[in-house]
Order: C-alpha cells, then structure tokens, then sequence
C-alpha cells in the first residue's frame, strides 16, 4: 500500500467563529479518520517514538489497534503509562517529541500520534461505563503537594500499587495548571475533571483549599502518619520586567488574567471575579502561554490583540499550532520589539477622575538580532531611537513564572536552586529524605508532558523506597 505523506488534518472550528466563544478549538477525529491516520504507521521494530514521549506510551502498540478498530484496547494500552491521555492527546507538544521521532517524519510528515492519543482518550470516556477499581491497600500512604500534571500522575501511578494517596490543592478545583492555566477552547474543564474522578475511583483522596505551608505544612503531613511527600506545587508566582508602569490599572500577569478567565471564569454574563474586557490589549512574550492570553482576550471582546516579542517568528517559542490558530483569528504580531514602559492616564486637577492610573499605552522599541546568546538563540538588540507607542487599554505579561517559594520557607533542609526550583536528585528526591518533588516546582515553568514523566519517575521511586520499610 502506498504511503500517505500528509497526515490527516483535524478538524476545527472557523476561524471567525471561534475567535468569539470558547468552545473547543479541535473537534476530533472521525473513527474513520483515525483508522486512516493510524495505518500510516510504520510499526518500526525500535519503536523511537516510544523515546521521544517523557512517559514512554507504547506508541505503535496503541496505534496497531486504532488501525483495526479496536479503539478501547488502544485505550488500556495507553493507560499503562499515562494517566491523563484525553489531556496529553490536546496539549503536549508531540511535534517536538514522539512526532518528531517519528521514522516516516525522515520523508514524509509523521504520524499524527497526539491526534489519535485525543481520538481514544476520547473514545473511552464516551462509551466506558465501568469505573476503575481501586486495588488492595498495601499498608503505606504518600501525600500529594498539589493536583497539576506532576501531582496527578504520581497520585494516579502509586494508587495503582495499592498506596493510600492524599492530593492537597490550594485552590478550590483539582488540576492546577490544567484547570488555571489552559483555556477552556484548547483544554475543555470537563475532561480534566473526568481525569480526576478516575483518579479518585481508585481511591486517591483530593483535598481542595488547602495550602501546604500555610493550612499544614510538610513536617505536619508526616505527623498525619504519611510515609512520603511527593511537590508537584507547579510555578505560579509570575515574572515582571521591572519597567515603569506595571503597577497601573490594566497590567496583569498572564497568571491572573488566565486563572481570572479559565478557573473563575469571567468570559460569563455574571462571573464571580472581574477582568478587563475590550479595548486593545498587549500580550508581552511569545511562549505557549502567551498565545492563550492574547487568544483569550480576543475572546474576551479585545478590538485589537497584539503580540509584542523581543525576537523574530523564528525564535518564538510557542508551537507551530498555537500560533497557528493565533494568526488565523486575527491575533497582530509586532515581532522584534520590546517594551520599555507602560503608559497610564493622569489628571492632576482632578484626583477623582476615575480614569486616573489606567493604562493608555505602552512604549516600546524595535529590535534586530545579534549574535547567538546562552540559548543559542541570537541576542535581541535595541535599535537605537526606535521608540514608538502602542495604544493599549490593557497589558498582559507572559514573560514566564517561578516557583512559589512558600513551600521552602516552611520547610526545613530543603534545598532550591537560584531559581527556587526545588533541588532533587536522579530519582526526583530532594534533600528531604522521602520527600520528592517533580514539574514546574523544580525546572520552573516547563510542559504538561515533562511533569508527567516527573510525577512519574517520583512514583517509581516512592514506591522502591516504601518498599524497603
């Protein structure tokens, strides 16, 4: 049979549609399309996709039965060795992972792995009635610091053994990141809350509106009889760039404006927390993050979005497909440009004037490339009396975030890096003895796959120490 050299596209909604709800993005395969995108699979005997996925998905294995049809067993086989398939099929960056692996990627495009992940995910939470059971209790309980990718995946790995296991979560609603920080039209809540009633079913306990190392702290678990933490407490504390301007009215990080929208969920008719709406907004940075602020501000009923990057199309950092979508809806990019302060409304003859201290604008200069820095990537240079100003109602800074140093300060002995990444070693333990941590908390804010695979390197290694006991 002769090779297919493009892989089936996914079906999305119209651009000028879905710039104004939030309704999904990608629609899915078809079973139909999915039978044809897996037969496109080499079924190498090394398998190198199965190298280039951060938890080792059994990759052919899984796409040999969407080719016959057999779509649940596709599912047992992914749920092997992930435990949220519906989130890692919407959201990891496969083409620079397993995709990219990919023996058929040498010639032609490779298989579209992440669309036929979502396509099964999706199959099984359809149509399975039966939940999972929870196995045997082994006699040892472990607590989870936080409910995000990391957390969820060593919670769901160590239940699976039998362990007792306890999320904490300092926010009201499971998930972290995936719930906070994904918006609704490329994450859909529901399947993030599907992930953690499975989770749930085989026993894993999740405690909401509690924040570890303030509610209790990690000495305070081990009191409760927990034999081993596991911190998978993420990177939520943003960044700024220490420019004039940013405490005015209309400056947000892009940590507040998404939780704003996505866990509070202001886009509503009456929402519980405000947030700027209209006007013309500025995104600062060029990551993954910040095409899902601007994107949702557009949604949110912005005339004009700007994305304003220091670097050119080449360097940004986000996926191809992100910023993909954010061209298509109309999102403006102003590359090669970086702002030097933000402008606000000032009336000193009326100090009640309530547009006093909003944002007006903010001021930038453009850039060229020079030579390569630290990361390789050509160092950004100002170029000298560029200066010019953006008209702007709002400006959102999506230049990156860091771990909350919370947890550290209340806990004694355990070492971080410059950073505050918590400092761990080749099996994810820290200074702490049985106290392990994964994910943004220790590289800093990085992707949903990575803490997977950090949760469960954790998992494996809790459960090699617990088993000495």
């Amino acid at each position: 049979m002769a090779i297919v050299p493009k892989k089936n596209p996914m079906p999305t909604q119209a651009p000028e549609v879905r710039a104004h709800n939030f309704q999904e993005v990608a629609l899915g395969y078809t079973a139909e399309i999915a039978m044809e995108e897996a037969a496109r699979c080499l079924n190498c005997k090394n398998q190198p996709c199965v190298g280039g996925c951060p938890v080792n998905i059994h990759i052919p294995e899984f796409i040999s039965q969407v080719k016959v049809g057999n779509f649940e067993e596709a599912y047992q086989i992914i749920n092997k060795t992930s435990s949220l398939p519906a989130v890692c099929g919407r959201v990891c960056p496969q083409e620079s992972q397993c995709e990219s692996k990919c023996t058929l990627g040498i010639r032609f495009e490779p298989v579209g792995i992440g669309r036929l992940e979502r396509f099964v995910a999706d199959y099984h939470n359809e149509h399975a009635t039966a939940k999972p059971e929870a196995p045997e209790f082994n006699g040892h309980k472990v607590a989870i610091v936080g409910s995000g990718p990391s957390g969820l995946t060593c919670a769901g790995d160590l239940a699976k053994k039998g362990y007792k296991v306890a999320v904490f979560e300092a926010l009201h609603t499971a998930g972290g990141v995936l719930v906070y920080g994904i918006p609704e039209f490329r994450l859909p809540k529901k399947i993030v809350a599907k992930e953690v009633e499975t989770l749930k079913a085989l026993g894993v306990d999740v405690d909401t509106n509690v924040v570890i190392g303030k509610t209790l702290t990690i000495d305070e678990l081990f009191d409760m009889g927990y034999e081993a933490v596991f911190v998978g407490s993420g990177a939520g504390l943003p960044r700024f760039m220490n420019i004039p301007g940013e405490a005015l009215k209309g400056v947000y990080s892009a940590n507040e404006f998404l939780t704003r929208s996505n866990l509070m969920k202001s886009y509503l008719d009456n929402p519980v927390t405000p947030i700027m709406k209209g006007g013309n907004v500025a995104v600062v940075g060029g990551g993954n993050v910040a095409m899902d602020a601007a994107r949702t501000a557009l949604r949110l009923g912005a005339e004009n979005v700007y994305i304003v990057y220091r670097r050119s199309m080449e360097e940004l950092p986000a996926r191809k497909e992100e910023v993909e979508h954010a061209k298509e809806e109309g999102i403006d990019f102003r590359l090669l440009n970086n702002p030097v302060e933000i402008l606000g409304y000032n009336n000193p003859d009326d100090p009640r004037d309530p547009k006093n201290g909003f944002v007006t604008g903010i001021k930038c200069v453009k850039m060229e490339l020079g030579e390569p820095d630290a990361s390789g990537r050509r160092r950004p240079v100002e170029v000298p009396g560029s200066e010019f100003v953006l008209d702007v109602d709002t400006v959102i800074m999506a230049i990156g975030t860091s771990p909350n140093p919370l947890i550290k300060n209340t806990t004694k002995g355990l070492e971080v890096n410059s950073h505050g990444g918590i400092i761990v070693n080749e099996d994810g333990l820290t200074s702490r003895e049985a106290v392990y941590a994964g994910g943004d908390a220790v590289t800093g804010a990085a992707t949903v796959i990575s803490a997977m695979g950090a949760g469960k390197l954790a998992a494996k290694s809790i459960d090699e120490y617990l088993s000495k006991k």
